[in-house]
């Protein structure tokens, strides 16, 4: 009984293509739209960057100012790259 129920759980290799080919799709549709990507990566980072505001705080801040503090800075200097970039090679836009 043990044994058929290890083969029904091992994957197939019919499920296995599926599974590649769904892969390779997720990854070809997020290179085409990026900006969820960027959100992903902005809040994973915020990870890093909401418990230093917290701590340097001193206990202030709450938590959710601590995020939003976080979240301000990072969206601060992604738009002063930018305007930077806007700036000083505007051809490409």
């Amino acid at each position: 009984m043990k044994l058929n129920l290890l083969r029904s759980s091992l994957p197939s290799p019919q499920t296995d293509t599926q599974t590649l080919e769904t892969v390779s799709e997720i990854w070809s549709e997020w290179r085409r739209r990026k900006l969820p990507l960027y959100l992903f990566l902005a809040l994973s980072f915020n990870l890093v960057v909401a418990p230093v505001v917290y701590a340097a705080s001193g206990s202030e801040f709450s938590r959710t100012q601590a995020w939003s503090l976080g979240l301000l800075g990072l969206g601060t200097i992604v738009l002063s790259v930018y305007l930077f970039f806007v700036m000083f090679v505007p051809e490409k836009f």
